[in-house]
């Protein structure tokens, strides 16, 4: 089998892949700040990571997951306070709505997906560190704030130099940081926040900063050098670059292996984003699309590119998938196991060794499926259905797939479904069993069947 290549964003070229410890992968993406439901640019990071850690345990690493979740920030206490409800209650919410949406899109759990406000006391640990090495220090308003200038690698993973940078452009001008450069590892406590967002700490009573928290997070779960760190294309600059300083500059070696980044999500050529206003939530497509139409959506563009989203983009995936599932629909597999020496297998292989190139691996399963309308052979249909399920993809029965799809726009649509599960979840929490009881009962009569997995997690599927 081919050796699988990563574009590292950090070499800007791709590497043959080597973890530092054999067998083993430990990676990290960054998730989602939970203030608002999550829309179809956080999907394309669930399922692109998902697709990677996936592919990664296929070719039989162990690979230890995480993706964090961040539950303080100032989107997060604005909205909190906007709301009027404590901060805890609207993180919760949004956690569980997110995890809802996510396990629709058929992503799997990472094996950790640590909260920020949970790790306060380690990022405390890593500026106290960080002002011991020179690299940060306690201004005139009493945020600590990390000294650019001090740390001399600051640029080489967005390839900016200190020169080209402008304050205000990505950074904030503050007129008690020694540069304009340098970034918040500690924010003072305002009179004016909720008394909620408060933690002690030498340097008095504060919140952590944005970037601080992933450093902690991650070198406490996968150690102070992991193999690969991923996340959306917008978080290259600052936020994975602050990342690199605070923990080599703390640590004193080499961060992460590897950087992977995934492209944009496009609406009229306009990056998708709430800032802009221009998004769709996942909720609001999965009332017209069936979740794994949005996978395949995803999927079958490189993690690399843009992905342009629209109806006529979702109507021809949803036309493609059905394509797939009809090929089987003849046939019955013959259920053996899965032929990696088979020459699709090893076509498969080789596109997904190729930096994760799902697109053409997706290419790959279009062939055999075109060959299987011609010869119904059971070893072919076997291989078609296991090597889509390694992307997470045909994992169900025609009819059901073809009975979901029409559902999806004419019965309970995956989104109504996502909030019932969401609001039976909430009953449980608060020891309502006679109303959890009646929301399954009433999916179940929707012809909705509910599955209570480890962790709290619900999987569903159309009976």
């Amino acid at each position: 089998m081919s050796v699988l290549k990563i574009y590292n964003t950090l070499a800007r070229d791709k590497q043959v892949f080597t973890p530092i410890e054999a067998g083993k992968v430990r990676m990290y993406v960054c998730g989602m700040t939970v203030y608002d439901y999550c829309h179809l640019g956080h999907a394309r990071v669930m399922v692109v990571f998902d697709m990677v850690q996936r592919w990664l345990k296929a070719q039989g690493y162990a690979v230890t997951y995480v993706r964090n979740i961040t539950d303080i920030d100032d989107k997060i206490i604005r909205r909190a306070v906007e709301n009027k409800e404590p901060i805890s209650a609207l993180t919760d919410r949004y956690i569980l709505a997110m995890n809802t949406d996510a396990a629709a899109l058929g992503v799997q759990a990472p094996d950790h997906e640590p909260r920020a406000t949970a790790y306060v006391p380690k990022m405390l640990e890593l500026i106290g560190t960080l002002e011991k090495n020179g690299l940060a220090y306690q201004a005139k308003d009493g945020d600590v704030n990390f000294s650019v200038r001090d740390f001399p690698g600051y640029g080489k993973l967005s390839g900016k130099s200190l020169d080209d940078l402008r304050a205000g452009e990505r950074v904030d001008v503050n007129s008690t940081k020694r540069d304009p450069l340098d970034f918040v590892l500690w924010k003072a406590a305002r009179a004016t926040e909720p008394e909620e967002v408060k933690w002690e700490s030498k340097w008095g009573s504060g919140r952590p900063g944005w970037h601080i928290e992933c450093s902690a997070m991650s070198c406490d779960l996968l150690g102070e050098q992991f193999d690969i760190h991923g996340g959306g294309q917008d978080l290259q600059f600052p936020h994975h670059e602050n990342e690199i300083a605070q923990s080599e500059g703390a640590h004193g070696h080499q961060f992460v292996n590897y950087w992977m980044h995934n492209g944009f999500v496009r609406i009229d050529n306009e990056k998708m984003s709430k800032s802009l206003g221009n998004f769709f939530t996942i909720r609001e497509v999965l009332e017209k699309y069936d979740a794994e139409v949005i996978r395949f959506f995803i999927l079958r563009a490189h993690y690399r590119s843009p992905l342009n989203y629209s109806d006529v983009h979702l109507d021809d995936a949803r036309a493609s998938l059905t394509r797939l599932y009809t090929a089987l629909k003849d046939t019955q597999s013959d259920g053996a196991a899965l032929d990696w020496n088979e020459p699709y297998a090893q076509r498969f292989a080789e596109a997904m060794n190729d930096d994760f190139n799902s697109s053409m691996a997706v290419s790959v399963l279009f062939d055999m499926a075109n060959a299987l309308n011609k010869n119904h052979a059971p070893e072919l249909a076997r291989q078609l259905k296991a090597l889509a399920g390694v992307l997470g993809l045909l994992e169900r029965t025609p009819q059901q797939f073809l009975q979901a799809a029409k559902a999806s726009s004419d019965g309970i649509s995956d989104a109504e479904v996502a909030d019932l599960i969401a609001a039976r979840a909430q009953a449980k929490k608060e020891k309502n069993f006679s109303e959890s009881d009646r929301i399954r009962a009433d999916l179940l009569g929707q012809g909705i069947v509910l599955e209570d997995k480890p962790g709290g997690i619900t999987e569903w599927r159309r009976a």
